[in-house]
């Protein structure tokens, strides 16, 4: 695995823990980067009824519509010979950006069911569904980095296999280390930063995808 192949994974592992996280904490327990999750806390509001469920159902089908735009998009810019990877991550900053700036409209963020606070998490849960699928299409050989419990199983087989004499399985878990450990740092960063800012802590990520889209090479 190439040098700038190991800093973008811990990068984008980085950023999809840190916006999972503070996320969860502004936006009453949603999860924005692996929305599977959200099914767990719907099953919860059926024996505990919640005000917060209604941003749980919008934010599903916001996700899908995001990953087939950004499949249109990415089929788009391949169709026309332009650099996929960096625009998929000007998508994706378009959207958070987007998603800061409706955070700020709606402060003070104290109801789950105001319109603005809808908005607010089905914007950022569509900023990630762009990064799960440019994650799938175009960085398919590298680990995965919105949601870690397949990087974590295969992280275990494969330091069981290096313990065994598998010289290649070293190389194949430094490609799955980094990303979880940018993950787990993203999460504990996220929590802190919206203690700390709020909403302003989505600021980090913008610059991340600025620094991102400028390194890109295609």
């Amino acid at each position: 695995m190439e040098r700038g192949d190991i800093k973008q994974g811990a990068v984008l592992g980085f950023l999809a823990g840190y916006v999972d996280t503070l996320g969860f904490v502004g936006l009453f327990g949603l999860f924005t980067a692996h929305v599977t999750g959200n099914f767990v806390l719907i099953g919860r509001a059926l024996i505990e009824p919640s005000q917060a469920i209604g941003i749980k159902l919008m934010v599903f089908p916001v996700f899908m519509l995001f990953v087939a735009l950004a499949r249109l998009a990415i089929l788009h810019w391949d169709r026309g010979g332009g650099k996929t990877l960096r625009n998929s991550f000007l998508f994706q900053l378009f959207m958070m950006m987007a998603t800061v700036l409706c955070a700020w409209q709606a402060a003070p963020v104290v109801e789950a069911s105001a319109p603005l606070t809808l908005l607010t998490g089905c914007l950022c849960a569509g900023a990630m569904a762009v990064q799960n699928t440019y994650g799938k299409l175009l960085l398919g050989k590298t680990a995965a980095t919105t949601v870690m419990t397949g990087n974590v199983t295969t992280l275990v087989i494969e330091l069981v296999d290096s313990l065994r004499g598998d010289a290649e399985a070293i190389g194949r878990c430094k490609k799955l280390t980094w990303p979880v450990l940018g993950f787990a740092a993203g999460c504990m960063s996220g929590g802190v930063a919206f203690v700390l800012a709020g909403f302003h802590g989505l600021l980090l990520p913008c610059a991340m995808l600025v620094w991102l889209a400028a390194a890109a090479k295609d």
